[in-house]
This record gives structure tokens, sequence and C-alpha cells, in this order.
């Protein structure tokens, strides 16, 4: 029985050296092979457990809500631009609670003029005038109403010359409704009219791509319009959102920084009429200067794109956003062309419009291939003086030997004087 105890013991030490030594120990089971390629993208790599916060989502809504606003009041004092915003289901059903309360405030003052004056008592009496010719009723009050603010009189019901609080209901009827009428209906209008709905025609590339372009290194995405109908004036601009701490330890979140991408050139003045590649040279004043392609997927960044411009067939100014984050950008890609020559024309490919394509890029951040650069020239100038001092030290050397040989023969010369005198 010891025997055994200790052959136990000695059985448990071994397996435990051997999980620490090797801790991968557990046997996976045999899956399918869409699940083991799924299987590290769900547990190996840290950018999958790690959610980036977006600030404007690829359809470009901001992912921002207002909290704790206590002056509601200011929405009032701007009641025309709270219903354009308002969602259409809110809309519809305010535009007709207005109309429907008109109608029955009005509908209920004309009843209670014909039930102040008696006119309810002598229904179908020849002799007697009411103020509303055939008003019987509510119903009939609120028919009436509705044919008055309507304009639609369809000569059944008729006012009296007899009323005078009748004439004057008439008319505050009247201006009330057409003021109603213009705002309820001015609103409808904008509401369908909105340049929202043509941003949504305008598409941005899924990913952005960084990749060499006339010797530099830049960050490229793609544009596009769906419609023939242009955007007339269209420009775009980037932003980088990232989190900042100044030097004063201040820390400011979601610090936004611009990216050139045209504005001292022109280049971000777009005619778009086909799909457009936007570039920005990654330079000493890029934001990208220092990253390199090991680097970026450790950054914590989003870059918002916005494309601005006026409708052409409406002369609306619209604005369409998206935004792409540190997994969306590919380093060493470059995007398919889209644009083909037909017979006379020019086609566009929108099925290729999102496509990418892999190229030689270095892995190295900007800065460090300037560096580079830079070191690859120094050599060569340091050659080029060395030899220019080599060839200064043989030419002093030389001109030291020569002395020394023409004093060799000076002193020789001297010698065989003496000798011939003596």
């Amino acid at each position: 029985v010891c025997l055994f105890l200790m052959a136990a013991n000695v059985l448990d030490e071994d397996s435990m050296e051997q999980d620490i030594e090797s801790p991968v120990t557990i046997h996976q089971p045999k899956l399918p092979k869409q699940a083991r390629e799924d299987l590290p993208k769900n547990i190996n790599k840290e950018c999958a457990k790690r959610k980036i916060q977006r600030y404007v989502r690829k359809d470009g809504k901001c992912n921002v809500h207002h909290g704790n606003v206590r002056e509601t009041y200011r929405y009032l004092t701007d009641i025309f631009t709270t219903l354009v915003d308002l969602k259409w289901r809110f809309n519809l059903l305010i535009f007709v609670m207005v109309y429907t309360v008109t109608w029955l405030f009005f509908g209920m003052i004309w009843w209670l003029i014909a039930y102040m004056r008696g006119d309810m008592d002598h229904i179908g009496d020849s002799t007697w005038t009411p103020c509303v010719s055939n008003l019987n009723g509510f119903v009939s009050a609120f028919l009436f109403s509705i044919e008055t603010e309507t304009t639609i009189g369809y000569g059944y019901r008729v006012i009296t010359d007899k009323c005078p609080e009748g004439i004057i209901l008439l008319l505050v009827q009247s201006v009330l409704g057409s003021i109603v009428n213009a705002f309820m209906v001015g609103c409808m209008f904008v509401k369908i009219s909105q340049p929202k709905k043509r941003a949504e025609t305008l598409v941005f590339s899924t990913n952005a791509v960084i990749s060499m372009r006339d010797g530099k290194l830049c960050l490229m995405f793609r544009v596009g319009d769906l419609r023939n109908s242009h955007i007339v004036e269209a420009s775009i601009r980037a932003k980088l959102i990232k989190s900042k701490q100044t030097k004063e330890g201040e820390f400011i979140p979601l610090n936004q920084t611009d990216i050139n991408v045209g504005y001292y050139t022109g280049d971000d003045r777009l005619f778009l009429v086909s799909p457009l590649i936007i570039s920005h040279e990654i330079n000493q004043q890029s934001p990208f200067w220092e990253i390199s392609k090991a680097q970026l997927p450790k950054e914590e960044l989003e870059i918002v794109v916005i494309l601005e411009g006026m409708v052409e067939a409406t002369g609306m100014t619209c604005q369409a956003r998206s935004s792409y984050i540190t997994s969306e950008i590919l380093w060493g890609y470059r995007f398919t062309p889209v644009l083909t020559l037909e017979d006379g024309f020019y086609e566009v490919d929108y099925n290729s419009f999102h496509e990418t394509y892999e190229t030689n890029t270095p892995v190295y951040s900007a800065k460090e291939l300037a560096e580079m650069a830079s070191r690859a020239e120094l050599p060569l100038t340091w050659s080029v003086s060395s030899k220019l001092d080599q060839h200064a030290e043989l030419e002093t050397e030389e001109e030291e030997k020569n002395q020394e040989d023409q004093n060799e023969r000076n002193g020789d010369v001297a010698n065989l004087e003496n000798e011939s005198k003596v």
C-alpha cells in the first residue's frame, strides 16, 4: 500500500511538472473547417476581444446621445426644426392631430353659438333665422367647421347675416386655418425633400488602404455617386478622432485633428462624376507620420470622412459621412480599378467598388522610411569626401618624396665638388 501511495505521488508530481512545462495540454475536439477558421478569430485574437466604440457609424449617423438637457424649452422656440427632425411616425401623428384638434375646437364653438342663440330649439321653424342654416347638432357643427377651414363649401350649411359673432368666428377660423395649412404643409414638404435621402446614394469604400503612391506613403479611400444627377461644388474633409493628453496632463477624449486630403492644392474640390480615390500623403504634418504596420492595429483611432455638396436638382446642401477604424485600414493594399472605356462612353463597375488587391508596400512608418532614405544618401557623400582626402594625402606624400629625392641629389653633388677640390 505504501509503495502504491508513493507511486501515485510520483505520478502526480510528474503530471504537475508536465502541466507547468507545457501549459497547452488540453486537446481540442476535431471541428469542421469553418469552425476551425472562426475559432482563432473569436478566442485567440486580442483585437476581437477589444471592441472599439465608433464616434460615427458607417451609415453616417453620429453615435452620440444627449442626456440631462434641462433647457428643453429651446426645442419649443424652434418648433419648426423640431418637427422636421422628428421621425416620420411622430410627424404624421402630429400632422393629423393638429388638423383634428382645430376642427373639433372650432366645431365646438359653432355648436355653442347655435346653442346659446337658441337655434337648437327652433329646428324646422321657417320663421326663425339661425346663425348657420341646417346646423342641428354637434356633428353638423363639426362638419361645418371642416368645410370652413378647408374651403370646401358643399352649399348645404351656410352662415347667415343675422349672426355677427358667427361672422367674427368665420374670419378667425379662416385666418388660423391658413396659418395651420402653411405651417404643416411646409413642414411636410421640407421633411420629404430633406437632402439626407440624397446622401444615401453617396457611397464610401468599406475599407481604407495604405500603400505607396508616387514614391510616398499614402492613406486612401474611395467615394462615389450612384445617381446621374451630380453633386455641385462637392468637397471632401477628413478628421482623426483620437484621445489625447496634453503636456499639462489634461485628458481630451475624442480629440479631432484635421487630415489633409488636398486642402492646400485644391484636390479636396471634387468633380464627382465617376468614383474617385481620395489620397492623404503621410508626411511630417500627418498624424500617421510615426505609425507603422505593426503599430497600426494597436492604435485606438477613427477616421471620419465628410462629403458635402449641393444637390443639382433642388439646390439644397447635403452631407454624407462615414468612418474607418483601425481594423478597416488595410496596410499594403490598393483599390481595384472600376472605370473602363467602352464604345463611346466610360462605364463604372460598382461591383468592384469596395474590392482591393495586395501590393508591395514597406512595413515601416513614413518617418522610418525618410530616415532610411537619408541614411542611404550619407555613404555616397562620405565616399566622395574620403576619396578627395585620400587624393590630397597622396599628393602630399608624393611632394614629400620628391623633396627628399631632391635633397639627396643636392647632397651628392656637393660631396662630388668637395672631392674634386681635394
